[in-house]
Parts: C-alpha cells; sequence; structure tokens
C-alpha cells in the first residue's frame, strides 16, 4: 500500500511559489569542544540518528494525471552528502555573517526530486564556535508527534548515546503504471478523493480555508475573529524571494519576574515585549501611529505546563491578537495584552492543537511551523505578522560533545507578509528569530534591537510600579 499524502500537507507543495518557499527551518549555535567537531562529526551522527525519522530518507512521486495526491516512496539513491552541506564564514566570522548566510540559505527552495531537507554545519565563527542550519519542507511534517532531524542529534549530555546499527534498504519505487492503478482503486474505492485531489490543484489557500472552516467545527469561533480584516501595516505588501534574518536574545528569568509581579503568563510578557518593538521600529519609520493603533499577531501558544520541564509537547492552541503598539506605557501595554489573551481563552476563539491537525495535517519540528501553516490557510489580511513561541528544555544539549549555545528559529513567510517572529526558551534564555522580505524589511535589525530594549522597559517599569506600591 502506497504511502500518500494527506490533502492538506499535499496543498503546501500546491502553494509553494517562487517567493514562498513552504520550509521551517533554525540556526544552532554550539561551543566548539576540545575534541574538535567537525563534517565527518556531524556526517557520523546522522548516519547513526536518522532511522530515527523515517521520513527522512523518502522522496515525493507524483501521481501521472494528478489523479491522487503524491506518495512517499524510499529514496534509493539518497545521498548523505548532497542534504548534509559544509560552510565556512570568512573572517572574522562575525554573527552578522551567520545571520546573512542564514538569510540565504532559507530564501532558496528546496529540491523537490529529492528528500526535502537540508542541513549545513557552518565553521569559522569567531569565538571557537561553530553553527548549524536546518530547513524542512512542511509537507515532511506529518502529524503532530512528529520530530525532525534536528531534534534527533541532540543528547543531554556530551556522552553520545548509542542505537542499535541501522540496517535500511531502500524499498523499490512504483512505476508509474503502478501509480495510476492505485489511483484508480483509491478512487473507486472513495470517490471523494478525486474530489478533493483536483480542489488543491485548482482552489487557493483561502478558498481551501473556507471549506475547512464550514465543516470543522472547532474553526468556528476562530473564523468569526478573523471575519475582521487586519488593520493597515508596512508588514503587509508583496514579498520577493530573498530574505533577511535578524536575531535578538534575552533571559527568561525578566519574563517570568516580569509576570510574577504582573499576572498573565510568559506568553503574554513575550508579546508585550514585541508589541514595544513593533511601536518604536513604526515610530523610527515615521509611521503615523495614534493610541488605538494595533497589529494583530496570529500567535499558535503552547499550552504545556512548565510542570513538564523540558520534555517535547504538542498541545497548542492559536488566537488572532491585536498587539496594541498605540500603547506608550509598557506596563499598560502588558496588561492589554493579558488581558486579550484571558479574553480569548474564556470566549474559546482559539484553535486547539487537535483542531489545528484537522485542518491541516501537521505538527511541526518544534513546533515552530505551526504558526506557518495556520497562517497559510487564512487570508494574508485576517493579519499583519506570525508570532511563535516554542517551549524549549531548561538544561543544555549537546551533539557529539558539542554544547548547544543558542536556537533561533526561521519561521516562513506566507504571500503577503513581510515579517515572521520565532522565539524559542533554552537553558534559561529566549532566542528570537526574525525571517524577513530582504526588500521590504531592510530595518529588520531595528526591531531585533529593540526587542531586547523593550523587555528591559518593561523590567525597569514593573520594578518602579512595584516600589510605587510599597
Amino acid at each position: 500500500m502506497v504511502d500518500r499524502l494527506s490533502p492538506l500537507d499535499a496543498s503546501f507543495l500546491y502553494f509553494e511559489g517562487p517567493v514562498t518557499p513552504m520550509h521551517v527551518g533554525g540556526v544552532a549555535v554550539f561551543d566548539l569542544p576540545a575534541a574538535g567537531f567537525d563534517y565527518e562529526t556531524l556526517a557520523d551522527l546522522i548516519e547513526a540518528r536518522i532511522s530515527l525519522v523515517p521520513r527522512y530518507r523518502q522522496k515525493i512521486r507524483w501521481v501521472p494525471g494528478h489523479l491522487a495526491n503524491p506518495v512517499w516512496v524510499d529514496d534509493g539513491s539518497f545521498d548523505l552528502s548532497y542534504h548534509l552541506r559544509r560552510s565556512a564564514l570568512p573572517r572574522p566570522g562575525s554573527d552578522a555573517q551567520l545571520r546573512e548566510l542564514v538569510a540565504r540559505v532559507q530564501s532558496r527552495a528546496l529540491d523537490r526530486r529529492r528528500p526535502l531537507w537540508e542541513m549545513y554545519l557552518v565553521e569559522g565563527l569567531s569565538d571557537e564556535r561553530i553553527a548549524i542550519i536546518t530547513k524542512t519542507h512542511h509537507a515532511m511534517v506529518d502529524g503532530i508527534s512528529a520530530v525532525d532531524i534536528a531534534q534527533v542529534i541532540l543528547d543531554v549530555s556530551p556522552v553520545v548515546r548509542e542505537l542499535p546499527p541501522d540496517d535500511w534498504t531502500a524499498r523499490p519505487e512504483p512505476t508509474a503504471a503502478g501509480l495510476v492503478l492505485d489511483a484508480v482503486t483509491e478512487i473507486a474505492r472513495r470517490p471523494s478523493a478525486l474530489v478533493d485531489t483536483v480542489r488543491l490543484g485548482l482552489a487557493d489557500a483561502r478558498s481551501t480555508a473556507e471549506n475547512v472552516t464550514r465543516t470543522v467545527g472547532g474553526l468556528l469561533s476562530a473564523a468569526r475573529a478573523a471575519a475582521r480584516p487586519a488593520p493597515g501595516s508596512p508588514l503587509n505588501l508583496a514579498i520577493g524571494p530573498q530574505r533577511r534574518f535578524a536575531v535578538a536574545r534575552t533571559d527568561l528569568a525578566d519574563y517570568r519576574r516580569i509576570r510574577e509581579k504582573s499576572g498573565g503568563t510568559v506568553n503574554d510578557v513575550l508579546l508585550a515585549t514585541i508589541a514595544g518593538a513593533i511601536r518604536g521600529w513604526l515610530l523610527s519609520r515615521g509611521e503615523p501611529v495614534t493610541p488605538a493603533s494595533v497589529v494583530r499577531a496570529m500567535v499558535p501558544v503552547s499550552v504545556r505546563s512548565e510542570a513538564e520541564g523540558g520534555r517535547l509537547g504538542n498541545r497548542v492552541s492559536s488566537y488572532l491578537v491585536d498587539l496594541p503598539v498605540g500603547e506608550p506605557n509598557p506596563v499598560v501595554r502588558l496588561s492589554q495584552v493579558t488581558y486579550a489573551m484571558q479574553a480569548h481563552k474564556e470566549s474559546g476563539q482559539s484553535v486547539g492543537a487537535a483542531t489545528i491537525v484537522a485542518l491541516s495535517g501537521f505538527a511541526p519540528p518544534t513546533l515552530h511551523a505551526m504558526g506557518a501553516r495556520v497562517a497559510s490557510s487564512f487570508s494574508s489580511r485576517v493579519f499583519n505578522l506570525i508570532v511563535t513561541n516554542v517551549p524549549g528544555p531548561q538544561f543544555p544539549l549537546f551533539a557529539s560533545g558539542a554544547r548547544m549555545l543558542e536556537m533561533f528559529p526561521v519561521v516562513p513567510l506566507p504571500g503577503g507578509q513581510a515579517l515572521a517572529i520565532g522565539s524559542t526558551s533554552y537553558n534559561g534564555g529566549i532566542y528570537y528569530g526574525l525571517n524577513a522580505d530582504r526588500e521590504a524589511m531592510y530595518d529588520v535589525d531595528v526591531i531585533a534591537s529593540l526587542i531586547e530594549e523593550s523587555l528591559a522597559e518593561l523590567v525597569d517599569a514593573s520594578r518602579a510600579s512595584v516600589n510605587r506600591r510599597d
């Protein structure tokens, strides 16, 4: 029996275009261990772990005549050296050079003739560091418990865990005639399959989302929230194929201190921080900002409790949140965000993880692709930007003895969206990755620096409000 892509997984192949590559990515920075870490070290590690993610040795075969959705087949010519690549930064090996490399790597679409993933070992980074860049197509992520290659190469200690030998042998690919026969048999057994396939081949993302919304009861409240058009913003315009990438580094302890003093959640503090940064960016551009100005964010939220620690979890709800960029007072801004998030939870205007799966059949590498997948299902007129926040492990992780220092997500841009902000908490820090259209967001570094300033402003304002009460 063939392993066929689900209709919504297949949609990410149909919806992909020259300016909207549909892959999620990331960049992790590591300390170079005393024993060294080179291309062969990483290749050996992947060879030993790739059996944990069988999809990474499979490619897509299209059915002749598009009679059915594509199928996954083993790549009999699988070549790890094609997917695992080696780059070196010229001196001085600065973080700015690394960010430029990340932007260029993430701008390029994946080769559909091969398994849909790539990984880059980046050497020459200053201060005895290395980096690993990853990119994985959305169609690869096929379930709420899915993991990706970047997860399985990490260990909780410098000692590399051993796995049983991998005796994988590629299964023969089906012939074109076999694919057609399977498709015809499936259509005879389930006539609606042909209708689904034709619709996905012809309809755009919005009409598909509307069809799903009409049939999935759990999305009704979210659809009502999405009926209001997003406010006008320089974040929404036609985008090109090239990207810029910026990062911000913050301390998780700051978010927790603010939360303890003001109530709400760490995620509320993060959204208020981003609201302050976007406000400052708009003002730096001379954009009109009034007390009523808002920027609407699509926000997938992990609802895993902190008691679950660093374990991976996939319980997620997604909200459309109006960030109060017109509010100059950071404490008031935070209270408005907290109120808005609480109102969403109480009104049921959210999309739960199970419903998201029904909508798009996915679970992303460390959840960041949830934001991109949900965003791709709604009209770009509904929101101004995507913000993902994924709680990660609060202890160090290692790859063949190399300690991971930082991890920055790269969330893809849907059409008409010039900026996507991803954040990941890891080992006491919250790390932001800002993926942006190269032409429209020439000043994305300004937003990154303003994120750090906005958080500091919240810390100071929260401390001052406590002192006044005392």
